[in-house]
C-alpha cells in the first residue's frame, strides 16, 4: 500500500540561538545509516554543514529538507566539515549556480583535487594490494566500495580555511577548529558563547571514528589522537556529531576513543607476535571488530577495506615511534622491533601523553 509513497525527510529542531535545525539525509546501503546534516539560521542566513552522497536519494532528502526551512539560496554558503563523500558528495551538485559560498578546510579540499583530478584510486588500489587483497576482490571493490562512486561530479571551488578562521551566519560567529585524523583537514565547528561544538566525524558517540592510513600522511593516528587533546581542552556544553546520537558526557567518550586505540595497538602487537613478516590484511583479522558475531572471513568485504585501512594507520603509528619495522617488496610485511612484551611497555610509556 505504502509503495511509492514519498518519504518526507526528517526534520528536527536541535538547538535555539541559534536556530540549528538537522536533516537526516539517508546513506543506502551504508552502515552508517544516515547523515546529520545540520542547518544553522539566523537573521535570514543560512549554513549548511556537510550534504550526503552524490546520489539521488541523497539529494532528494536534502533538497526537499532545505525547501522545507525555507532557505534563502541568496544568503545561504555551505560548510564541509571533510572530504568524505558522505560529507561533500551533493556540494557542487546543490550549490551550482547559487550566490552562495562553499567553505572547505585548504587540506582537504586540495586532497579532494588530487583525489577528483585524476585516477587516483588505483594508487589506492596497488597499496591494498601489497597489503593483501587481491586483483579480483580490488575489481569488485570498484563498485561495490561505498567510499568510492558517491564523490562530487567535480572539483568545486571552494574558499579555504584554516584553524581558528570565522565563519559568521547572521549575528553568530562560529571558529573553525582544524582537527586532522579522520582525514587529512577535518574541521569542527565551535560556538564559543554557548559552548556549541559541531563535532563532525572527530568525536562520535555510539561508534568510533574510522581512522585510516592516507596516502602522503605519515601518521593519520598520530594526528587524530593529538586532536582529541586539542579538542578536549575546549569548554562544551553541547555536542553535534555528524552520525547517530549524543547520549553521553563529551569528556568520557574521548577517553573512551583513547583508549580504544591504546587497545587496538596493543592487539596489533600481539598479531605480529604471533604472526611476524605479514601483511595488513592478515594482522587486521586477528583484531577485535564489530561484526554483529561474523567472522573475518564472512565480513562484507567493503568493511574488510575499511578495517584494512585502520590496521595500516595503527600501524603507521608503531612505525614512527620505532616499535614496528615496514619491509616494502612485492607485498608489504611487518615486525616488531623487540619482544611483544617490550613494546607494549614502550607503548604505554608513550601513552602518557593523552593523559
Amino acid at each position: 500500500m505504502n509503495e511509492g509513497r514519498k518519504v518526507k525527510p526528517m526534520i528536527t529542531k536541535v538547538y535555539e540561538k541559534p536556530n540549528i535545525f538537522k536533516i537526516d539525509v539517508p546513506l543506502p546501503n551504508n552502515p552508517l545509516k544516515n547523515l546529520n546534516c545540520y542547518v544553522v539560521q539566523d537573521s535570514g542566513e543560512s549554513l549548511i554543514v556537510d550534504t550526503g552522497f552524490n546520489r539521488p536519494e541523497c539529494k532528494e532528502a536534502l533538497l526537499e529538507g532545505l525547501g522545507d526551512l525555507n532557505v534563502d539560496w541568496t544568503k545561504t554558503n555551505m560548510f564541509l566539515t571533510h572530504l568524505h563523500s558522505d560529507h561533500s558528495g551533493l556540494a557542487p551538485a546543490v550549490m551550482h549556480g547559487k550566490q552562495g559560498k562553499i567553505y572547505m578546510s585548504k587540506n582537504d579540499h586540495d586532497y579532494l583535487g588530487w583525489i577528483l583530478n585524476g585516477n587516483r584510486w588505483d594508487t589506492f588500489d596497488e597499496i591494498y594490494r601489497k597489503e593483501g587483497f587481491t586483483r579480483e576482490q580490488l575489481a569488485w571493490l570498484k563498485e561495490e566500495n561505498p567510499a568510492r562512486g558517491f564523490e562530487p561530479d567535480y572539483y568545486f571551488d571552494a574558499i579555504t580555511v584554516g584553524d581558528g578562521d570565522i565563519l559568521k551566519v547572521g549575528s553568530f560567529a562560529f571558529q573553525c577548529i582544524f582537527v586532522p585524523g579522520h582525514t587529512p583537514g577535518q574541521t569542527c565547528l565551535y560556538l564559543p558563547e554557548e559552548k556549541l561544538m559541531l563535532s563532525a566525524d572527530h568525536i562520535l558517540f555510539d561508534i568510533t571514528p574510522n581512522i585510516t592510513s592516507w596516502v602522503n600522511i605519515e601518521d593519520s593516528l598520530g594526528d587524530y589522537l593529538e586532536s582529541l587533546v586539542k579538542i578536549r581542552a575546549f569548554d562544551m556544553k553541547t555536542v553535534l556529531p555528524a552520525h547517530r546520537k549524543n547520549e553521553m558526557d563529551v569528556y568520557v567518550r574521548i577517553e573512551e576513543i583513547i583508549h580504544h586505540h591504546l587497545i587496538r595497538l596493543e592487539e596489533t602487537i600481539d598479531a605480529l607476535e604471533q604472526f611476524p613478516n605479514t601483511h595488513a590484511t592478515q594482522i587486521g583479522s586477528c583484531l577485535k571488530w564489530s561484526m554483529r558475531g561474523k567472522t573475518w572471513d564472512e565480513f562484507p568485504l567493503s568493511q574488510r577495506w575499511f578495517a584494512v585501512g585502520e590496521t595500516m594507520s595503527h600501524l603507521d603509528y608503531l612505525i614512527k615511534r620505532g616499535l614496528v619495522e615496514k619491509t616494502e617488496d612485492e607485498f608489504y610485511s611487518y615486525s616488531l622491533t623487540d619482544s611483544a612484551v617490550a613494546c607494549k611497555e614502550k607503548l604505554n610509556k608513550l601513552w602518557q601523553i593523552y593523559a
